[in-house]
């Protein structure tokens, strides 16, 4: 990926994700928080595994993710490590405050990793 991509996302504080719905084959989007770090993008589902966009993306690992007006296809990989996701929600608590992602983030059992470069 360029640059350019890599400064689109990391310019921003949420970003559109574009998942396969799993019963219905729709596109389905959703704005939700990340972290960026080196080449690839983190997302915590508010829910963990409950997430409907989480289970659609188990399905179908591929995302279409937008922000500032750029926006890639690519394949994700679900992060299931309970260390993995431990320093993925570490790093949404320094990005956005330890405060918030206990309030808005009731469950931390996965994470998805979304390269971008």
């Amino acid at each position: 990926m360029s640059d350019a991509v890599r400064d689109a996302f990391s310019g921003t504080n949420e970003v559109e994700i574009t998942v396969t719905g799993r019963k219905t084959g729709r596109q389905i989007t959703h704005p939700v928080w990340f972290v960026q770090e080196e080449s690839s993008l983190f997302l915590v589902p508010i829910t963990g595994s409950d997430s409907n966009w989480y289970k659609n993306v188990q399905q179908t690992p591929w995302v279409q993710v937008s922000a500032n007006g750029t926006a890639i296809n690519t394949s994700v990989t679900p992060i299931t490590q309970p260390d993995r996701v431990d320093h993925v929600v570490e790093m949404f608590r320094d990005k956005y405050g330890a405060d918030q992602i206990e309030a808005l983030y009731p469950k931390h059992d996965v994470a998805v990793q979304v390269p971008i470069g």
